[in-house]
């Protein structure tokens, strides 16, 4: 049976707004707006490059705001569906705002993440028809992020019960460790049984060292304060130790990053595949606004899984997705074409006619 379905994912659709003409948070009148969740921007990649792909997700019922994100959602070529939840009143549900500016030179980007009433935590199991979707439908790749498998214990639970269901109906599983402190705060036992249970059905885990010490418990180097070459280290040893725990998994990866500025980084990426480790080696790049760069990565990872690609081609590409998406205000790459993508790569800027 074909795939209907090329890239799905879970998530909790919010907007961003940022201030205009890289002012701080606070000291602006002019906010751009921009419908927003770590995991569809993911899938942006492969949408924008013509492949299926959808979201399930949660709206708030007569909400403009829903209203804007499903157009945007629209717009950027990534299906959706997902429970219409009433708005409860004033003090009821509300999609999240995250309200962020980008920085300048010395000054560092600063995030505000407003989610009180979030209707996407509501989310679970039983929102969705998961026999049409995996078998009807057909899904060949499943995308899993952290941060919403922490959001609350309903998204948890929905994370979990979409990786089992997934694995027995053969759709590969990506996993993005993503440990966020203050989603694991007095949960700790709860969402380490919750993110083993999913790594252990995985295929393809993206983290740093660090994520996988406080995601999945797995022990390594101290964290914190290193250069490349020690961080590029404790990852080959992190993952040495994750492979004997995670035998199915196939591909591990992670971004390598230097904050040199808010207007330039040193980025890089390693890849550890089936048939040996791939490295991107950092180099400097420009850019306009870093929130949604790792994202960017992961999205071109997964494309060029999906097309089949060996796996250092898969490398350079997500190394390039991961580029592009700094050179946009929106904190998610839209590619023109693949050509586009390794033009990044080759450090072609080039006007295209």
């Amino acid at each position: 049976m074909s795939k209907k379905i090329h890239l799905l994912t879970a998530t909790s659709m919010g907007v961003r707004i940022t201030p205009a003409e890289r002012l701080p948070v606070g000291n602006g009148n002019l906010y751009t707006m921009q419908a927003t969740s770590a995991e569809s921007n993911v899938l942006n990649i492969s949408a924008s490059l013509g492949l299926n792909t959808k979201v399930l997700t949660a709206f708030v019922k007569d909400s403009p705001i829903a209203a804007y994100i499903k157009g945007e959602l629209r717009r950027r070529n990534i299906a959706y569906e997902g429970p219409e939840v009433p708005q409860g009143g004033p003090w009821g549900y509300r999609h999240q705002f995250n309200i962020a500016d980008s920085g300048f030179g010395v000054r560092a980007p600063r995030v505000h993440n407003d989610r009180a009433g979030e209707v996407g935590r509501t989310l679970k199991f039983e929102d969705f028809d998961v026999e049409r979707i995996f078998h009807q439908d057909g899904v060949e790749m499943m995308h899993i992020s952290g941060l919403f498998a922490a959001l609350s214990p309903e998204t948890g639970q929905l994370c979990l019960k979409l990786s089992e269901y997934a694995r027995a109906s053969g759709t590969k599983i990506t996993f993005d460790l993503n440990h966020r402190a203050s989603f694991w705060k007095n949960r700790e036992e709860e969402l380490r049984e919750i993110f083993l249970a999913i790594a252990e059905r995985t295929d393809v885990m993206i983290g740093n060292e660090e994520d996988y010490q406080l995601a999945l418990g797995l022990k390594g180097p101290e964290a914190g304060g290193k250069d490349v070459d020690a961080e590029i280290a404790g990852f080959k040893d992190m993952i040495g130790t994750a492979q004997k725990r995670f035998p199915n998994v196939s591909v591990f990866a992670t971004t390598l990053r230097e904050v040199e500025s808010a207007n330039e980084h040193l980025w890089g990426a390693l890849l550890l595949s089936r048939d040996g480790w791939h490295y991107a080696e950092p180099r400097k790049i420009p850019i306009l606004d870093r929130i949604g760069g790792g994202d960017g990565f992961v999205g071109g990872l997964l494309y060029g899984l999906l097309k089949g690609w060996e796996s250092e081609k898969c490398l350079q590409f997500a190394w390039a997705t991961g580029a592009l998406a700094t050179t946009m205000l929106e904190d998610y790459a839209s590619p023109a074409n693949e050509e586009q993508v390794w033009s990044v790569w080759q450090g072609n800027a080039r006007v295209v006619r």
